[in-house]
């Protein structure tokens, strides 16, 4: 591709010059739900390193588990940034998981899976002891995050230390799924990706490994390359894909309010996951 053209499509705060707004009120936000929500549990440790970190947020007569994994292409933002998730979920009946990872240039995208492999295996053992339940988990993301949630259902079940029947769902949001654009990415800097790693990287072309449904969901506002990897995966798993939403009006992240805000088609079609 055009590295020009992989610029503008792949550089979502140039697209989105509000973007600073957003994160400014999910920090915000996210603050208000720590200090309030009762039981939360923060920063509990999966690994030795300090990004290895997860936090919970319990619910009343849980009847489910949401594991949001944050974005930031693989290289920037935090967990604490998205506690303000945790309300509209936990009001519903659905206990959060918010784990960390460590970021890129410091290890590879590669690297950055097996955290987030390390950190669903530890949610699944030991999130009951935390105050949530691990029977029934679904597996979302957004951006970053939407890759490596899609990258789970993509994992060999001898990876996973519990039963992959546990895992009822998944929902990536405006993920990458297709890694050879990034190749010609100005971050690519910190991805250190090649063609090879990329390929092994890349999900389109695997078949997930877990059996569970997905939504799939991508914001009409978002730019063509981020709506085209969205669309790909979806027509590539099928017919695991329940469904794919492609956003009217929503933008590389007003689809994180959409995702957390109760009766918007995203929120219900992915709390209908655990039915």
């Amino acid at each position: 591709m055009d590295p020009q053209f992989v610029e503008r499509e792949y550089n979502n705060r140039a697209l989105v010059p509000e973007h600073a707004a957003f994160f400014a009120r999910w920090e915000k936000d996210s603050a208000f739900v720590r200090s309030t929500l009762a039981g939360a549990r923060i920063d509990v440790a999966y690994g030795d390193d300090p990004r290895q970190r997860v936090d919970f947020f319990p619910a009343p007569n849980a009847r489910g588990l949401l594991v949001f994994i944050h974005g930031g292409y693989w290289r920037s933002l935090d967990k604490s940034m998205f506690s303000w998730i945790a309300s509209s979920w936990a009001a519903a009946g659905i206990g959060v998981a918010l784990p960390n990872y460590r970021l890129a240039p410091a290890v590879g995208i590669e690297a950055i899976v097996g955290d987030a492999i390390a950190a669903v295996n530890f949610i699944a053992r030991k999130g009951p002891a935390y105050g949530v339940p691990a029977d029934r988990i679904v597996v979302s993301g957004h951006s970053a995050g939407g890759h490596l949630a899609a990258a789970l259902l993509a994992t060999p079940p001898s990876r996973l230390q519990f039963d992959a029947a546990r895992i009822v769902g998944a929902v990536p949001i405006s993920g990458v799924f297709d890694f050879a654009p990034l190749l010609e990415f100005s971050f690519n800097a910190d991805f250190k990706l090649t063609p090879e790693s990329a390929r092994a990287l890349d999900l389109y072309d695997k078949r997930p490994a877990i059996p569970a449904p997905l939504v799939i969901a991508a914001g009409a506002n978002e730019s063509s390359e981020f709506r085209r990897q969205s669309t790909l995966l979806a027509e590539r798993w099928k017919p695991q894909v329940k469904a794919l939403q492609i956003l009217p009006g929503l933008n590389h992240f007003s689809i994180v309010d959409a995702f957390a805000e109760r009766g918007q088609p995203l929120y219900e079609a992915a709390l209908g996951l655990f039915a």
